[in-house]
């Protein structure tokens, strides 16, 4: 027991040398009561006392009256009284000369300065031995005097606090009696803290939906797992939550990380929540008890450090704590019945950006930039996670945001420092490590294999990579290193395919897994371009959409050092998407390095159709003329009549490139030479272009003679019957005839056909020949919006040919409508997105189906 007078100082300078009467009084007072109940007195100094017990009831007991006789004494003043505060312990202590020498000691001396003037305070040590041997109390003058005051006292429990210099918890209780104060401030020392979580070193950004999803799961659910690949945020998001929902779980909100407990995560669960080891009792054991009937959230972080260990302590903990609840975060789920397995998903790109966007202000010295629109780009490129923009934004002190993101491809190498630390978190590279070393043998050989292609793979391609594969996948996909997305398909991020390539080459295989690559984005092409019965299929963009990055892939592995015949034929697939979408300097790059390594094995042919679709891809008509004569060379040398007329086709036909009459004498010289060689279906390009030439100059029977025609060599091309181009020349002859029913009927087929295709340039183009119908059926206003919507999509995709005519028709249109109501219209269409403008095209009612429709009037009448 320690006991001292509360405010001595203060009562000695008020009192001045009466101060020395009362302090020995209050001493008389306490040694007798002391002596009355065993204690022995150790130590006494100043206004203190210390003083041992054999038994703890005989402390409480002692106290109580050393409080009752304080309080009855006659002090000469009110003033005078001396507040005296008591604390009790109950512990294991070595006598040392005269006194103790044991932590206990310390521990008594803490609860002591806790406690008030008047207030007797005791540990849960001291209560529970009282409560233990109050019953069986002896029959000694001691032990009789010291049941009468323990019939009268209670132990009020004031709850968990740390007391100073101790790093557990202690339960402190208040001796209340009969003759003492019952109502004191809280004890004065701090509280036991309700949670350790840690203070924040930089601001939470974003997840805000996340946080609330993932605590609404907590209160339905006893043990969540967050799950997702490393620096996804699963720690900080966790820790979020556990903020979030700290009201919900008065037991507190305590966090532990496997991948930091070298004592064992017993051992540090039991340190954060402040309980003491017991002599010759597992530490399990002790949490069980403390926590069996308390509220409260344990987060276990990075338990793919320990699976085995962090699954037994939470099964543990949620089958002996009826009350308790388990967050844990890591790579892969624990497995445990009852798990609600919640995968985080990449931050959403605002909430990228905003991240972005604070972590740069941070490393540029709290300076905002001005460079919000390259910060948003580089983000996009970030994949939503966090660890990477962090990263990034470490880098933006050394290069804009614009260069950084170019250099994206390989986000290891943009990334990652050689001056990184050790540490998971320190760059890309020693996060992945950490995942990487812990795969088997066949999943590890699956991640390097399907790091090889560009886009989401499925079950069958997996299948493609080898035996075992789907059991590898399996490991993979638990582990975080493989996205399940739907259809099903499995994605890899950047970061992880960047980690994996370099682990691909490190072992010596990649040149064979890209072989293996481009022969199975060749099969797929031929799955593609070939259709049961094994005729061609038309060409559709919308059917090449999902190869073409495993295409492009696989011809840069091509043009450097894979098979150049497989290249070619990728790169003749490619044309048209190229075309439509962009990519022709890409590809007139690959297409001049596959040349290069044309050796003399390789057939004439196959390098005409290489020039002959740079030249396609070409805007350069010097560049274009070279390649085209190239061409030409290489097909009379391979004696192929067909190859020849296109690659003549090509060089002569150029319409803007020449006056009409020369562009006409062009064309027939390429129709009737197709004739001759029987290649009659090569000349479609020529007599498209001396149709469109009849057409401008007004000879339009002629034209819809050679379009009749035509019909047959566009249904026998599959890379051209897609387009309609022959629907769509008969609807601009029918417009120029002003049958709007002929034009309405090929103007549709033609859209129709485009759209389902993928050909929205040229659908662009068959919208803006409907809306030229539109104003030639007394619809200006439609017309406006549908050349709006029309040229807005079109952008560098649009057929140039006919920008005369639609520049002529609205101006028609403006000065019909006047200036404000056109302009009006044809930004609404701008503005209501493609989509929307050909749902509106295709919706433009038949002329037949209009009031006074010559067609039906027999009908109506």
């Amino acid at each position: 027991m320690f006991t001292d007078i509360e405010g001595s100082t203060r009562l000695a300078r008020m009192l001045g040398d009466s101060y020395r009467a009362v302090l020995n009084a209050h001493r008389s007072l306490l040694r007798a009561a002391l002596s009355d109940f065993g204690g022995v007195e150790l130590l006494t100094e100043g206004d203190s006392f210390f003083v041992a017990f054999d038994n703890a009831d005989a402390a409480v007991a002692a106290c109580v009256e050393a409080q009752r006789r304080l309080a009855a004494f006659a002090w000469p003043r009110d003033d005078a009284v001396p507040k005296v505060r008591m604390g009790l312990h109950t512990g294991r202590a070595t006598p040392v000369g005269t006194e103790y020498a044991s932590a206990e000691v310390h521990r008594a001396a803490r609860v002591s300065a806790a406690a008030h003037g008047g207030q007797v305070l005791c540990s849960e040590a001291t209560a529970l031995a009282v409560t233990a041997t109050y019953a069986t109390a002896g029959h000694s003058r001691v032990a009789t005097a010291a049941a009468a005051t323990l019939a009268t006292v209670d132990l009020q429990a004031l709850g968990a606090f740390r007391l100073r210099g101790f790093d557990d918890d202690e339960q402190l209780y208040q001796v209340v009696a009969p003759g003492l104060d019952k109502d004191f401030p809280r004890p004065r020392t701090a509280e036991a803290p309700r949670h350790n979580l840690p203070a924040e070193h930089s601001t939470f950004v974003g997840r805000q939906s996340e946080v609330v999803e993932l605590s609404e799961l907590l209160s339905r659910h006893r043990l969540v797992s967050v799950v997702g690949p490393g620096g996804a945020g699963k720690t900080r998001l966790s820790l979020a939550v556990g903020e979030q929902v700290l009201a919900a779980y008065p037991g507190g909100v305590w966090t532990i990380d496997a991948a930091a407990a070298p004592g064992g995560l017993p051992t540090a669960l039991a340190a954060a929540l402040g309980l003491r080891p017991e002599p010759g009792r597992a530490m399990i054991e002790t949490l069980v008890e403390q926590c069996a009937e308390r509220r409260m959230l344990v987060i276990l972080q990075t338990c793919d450090a320990a699976p085995g260990l962090t699954a037994a302590l939470a099964h543990r903990l949620l089958t002996r704590c009826r009350r308790l609840d388990v967050l844990a975060t890591g790579r892969a789920p624990l497995g445990l019945a009852g798990e609600t397995v919640w995968r985080i998903p990449p931050m959403a790109p605002a909430d990228a950006f905003a991240l972005l966007a604070d972590r740069a202000t941070a490393a540029r010295g709290g300076r905002r930039g001005d460079d919000e629109e390259q910060l948003a780009e580089l983000a996009a490129r970030l994949e939503g996670s966090p660890l990477a923009i962090e990263l990034a934004a470490t880098r933006l002190r050394l290069m804009p945001a614009d260069l950084l993101a170019r250099r994206l491809d390989d986000p290891i190498g943009a990334l990652d420092s050689d001056a990184s630390g050790d540490g998971r978190h320190d760059s890309l590279r020693n996060n992945l490590d950490w995942s990487y070393r812990s795969l088997g043998s066949r999943a590890a050989e699956l991640l390097r294999r399907l790091a090889v292609f560009a886009e989401p793979v499925d079950l069958a391609t997996v299948d493609w990579c080898g035996e075992g594969a789907l059991s590898a996948l399996s490991e993979l996909a638990e582990k975080s290193l493989i996205d399940v997305v739907p259809g099903p398909r499995y994605r890899m991020s950047g970061h992880v395919r960047s980690y994996a390539l370099r682990q691909l080459t490190a072992t010596g295989d990649e040149a064979a897994v890209r072989d293996r690559h481009l022969a199975w984005s060749l099969d797929a092409l031929e799955t593609v371009a070939t259709d049961t019965d094994g005729q061609e299929r038309t060409v559709s963009l919308t059917d090449l959409g999902p190869y073409v990055g495993e295409w492009q892939a696989a011809l840069r592995w091509a043009s450097s050092g894979g098979d150049v015949r497989a290249g070619l034929r990728l790169a003749g697939a490619l044309n048209p998407w190229w075309h439509e979408h962009g990519g022709a300097g890409e590809g007139r790059g690959l297409l001049s390095l596959l040349c290069e390594r044309v050796g003399a094995d390789h057939e004439p042919a196959e390098l005409a159709r290489a020039y002959l679709i740079h030249a396609d891809l070409s805007d350069d008509r010097a560049e274009r003329n070279e390649f085209l004569r190239r061409a030409e060379r290489a097909a009379r040398a391979a004696g192929d009549p067909a190859l020849l007329v296109r690659a003549l086709g090509s060089r002569r036909i150029r319409l803007d490139e020449r006056g009409p009459e020369d562009a006409e004498r062009s064309c027939r010289s390429v129709i009737a030479q197709a004739e001759r060689a029987g290649v009659a279906t090569e000349s479609l390009p020529a007599v498209l272009a001396l149709a469109e030439l009849c057409w401008r100059r007004g000879a339009l029977a002629e034209a819809s003679e050679l379009l009749g025609a035509a019909r047959q060599m566009e249904a026998a091309r599959p890379a051209d019957r897609g387009r309609r181009a022959v629907d769509w020349m008969l609807g601009m002859v029918a417009l120029r005839r002003g049958d709007l029913v002929a034009a309405h009927d090929h103007l549709v087929v033609a859209l129709r056909s485009r759209l389902r295709h993928g050909f929205r340039g040229a659908a662009a183009d068959a919208v803006a020949a409907i809306a030229v119908r539109c104003a030639l059926g007394g619809d200006p206003a439609t017309a406006a919006v549908l050349f709006g919507g029309a040229e807005a999509a079109r952008g560098a995709r649009r057929t140039e040919s006919f920008g005369a005519f639609w520049s002529a028709q609205q101006a028609a249109l403006r000065a019909a409508l006047g200036d404000a109501a056109f302009d009006e219209a044809y930004a609404d269409g701008a503005s209501l997105g493609f989509d929307r403008v050909v749902a509106m095209a295709l919706a433009v009612e038949h002329p037949d189906l209009e009031g006074g429709a010559v067609r039906f009037a027999q009908i109506v009448r």
